[in-house]
């Protein structure tokens, strides 16, 4: 007859959970744009974003179907900036950074080891495109997508818009409700210089 092992006292089984190592799921998301330029909008879902994950990470890319207001390099350089002092005010959120990528969103997300794409809904015509845009990365990718409705203050703000309005003449100091100050800098200095002759051949095609 086998005999019964004797049972783990209580410092063999400490020992043993002492061994093993725990390693966390870390909880990643991406929330992708060209943020060409970035609007208080997209700041308010990087800010609540970073409450409901632990790392969040801004991919910004390139958008082939219109013409670029500020380079690649510039529009990191700015939501950067921006980044920095969301974590200064609120050091205990979930993590943030800045990344640039070309091609296919959910290419880069798995790159990133990203589970989530982070998207954010403004009104009932935004929700069509996107539920139409989450079936199709869950299908061929295996990614789910999570959707933050924007505040109201921001529901009819996007960056072809502001695109519009620098390219018209508009008066870009009406613009600070809807982008942060230093975009507003930027598109004066723009004006300043080179102006914004790219985006009205653009408009008039």
């Amino acid at each position: 007859m086998l005999g019964v092992p004797p049972p783990c006292s209580a410092p063999t089984v400490a020992r043993t959970i002492s061994r093993m190592t725990f390693t966390p799921r870390i909880h990643r998301a991406i929330y992708s744009g060209s943020f060409d330029p970035v609007t208080l909008g997209h700041l308010d879902v990087i800010a609540r974003g970073r409450r409901m994950f632990d790392d969040l990470i801004v991919a910004i890319g390139r958008n082939i179907d219109k013409r670029e207001l500020f380079t690649l390099k510039r529009r990191r350089q700015m939501v950067e900036q921006l980044v920095a002092a969301m974590r200064d005010d609120d050091p205990l959120a979930g993590s943030v950074r800045v990344e640039t990528y070309q091609g296919l969103t959910v290419d880069f997300a798995r790159s990133v080891d990203a589970t989530i794409i982070l998207r954010g809904i403004r009104n009932i015509s935004d929700l069509a495109y996107e539920c139409q845009l989450a079936m199709t990365n869950r299908q061929v990718a295996n990614i789910e997508t999570v959707f933050i409705v924007t505040d109201q203050a921001f529901s009819y703000t996007s960056s072809s818009l502001i695109r519009q309005i620098a390219a018209l003449g508009g008066n870009l100091d009406s613009l600070n409700s809807i982008i942060p100050p230093i975009v507003v800098d930027a598109l004066k200095e723009m004006k300043a210089g080179s102006g914004f002759a790219h985006l009205i051949e653009n408009h008039v095609e």
